[in-house]
């Protein structure tokens, strides 16, 4: 787990990876492989429209919260649910026709706390802690039963794909662990 204090440290929330891209009234959803999702999630649609700005690009996390405000991803997964589906946002990409991801994540943090200062239904604000807390934070998500935590370099650019500015640590316990080794057999 990194520490240190260039380094952020989020929640890794069980969803689907998502890009929302908003331009004018035009909302799309994209998963990670590029498949259009919009018509699948309704209420993050519904709310990016009503983010106040001429276009955006957010990347961020696809989740179902469970009655215990945790992610049911089985539930996600199962497609039966999918209008209470909402997005956490941890990044913005674009902004008004400026492409942010040059920019390093403190300023596209920045930049995503101001898109995201007025609390709209279905679209959520991806809380973040920062510097040394990372370790202390992890064993606490792992408590907590949550799958993990993302720490990424707070003073790099965007890239896309596997990166050493992105660590994912994930919960030993958490069920996501028993998918992957599943995938692998």
């Amino acid at each position: 787990m990194p520490a240190g204090p260039n380094w952020i440290h989020e929640i890794k929330h069980d969803g689907y990876r998502l890009t929302v891209h908003q331009e004018g009234k035009r909302v799309r959803l994209f998963s990670r492989n590029g498949h259009d999702w919009t018509d699948r999630y309704p209420l993050i649609a519904e709310a990016a429209l009503r983010i106040r700005i001429g276009s955006f690009v957010l990347d961020g996390e696809a989740v179902l919260l469970g009655v215990d405000g945790r992610s049911d991803f089985d539930g996600l997964h199962s497609r039966q649910h999918n209008d209470e589906v909402q997005f956490y946002a941890f990044d913005a990409l674009m902004s008004d026709g400026d492409d942010l991801r040059k920019l390093p994540l403190n300023m596209r943090k920045a930049s995503l706390a101001r898109l995201m200062s007025r609390r709209i239904n279905g679209i959520f604000l991806s809380d973040f802690e920062r510097g040394e807390i990372g370790p202390d934070l992890f064993r606490h998500a792992c408590v907590l039963g949550l799958e993990g935590l993302v720490s990424k370099r707070n003073d790099r650019p965007y890239r896309a794909g596997v990166s050493s500015n992105w660590v994912k640590v994930k919960n030993p316990e958490h069920p996501a662990m028993a998918r992957v080794k599943d995938a692998f057999r």
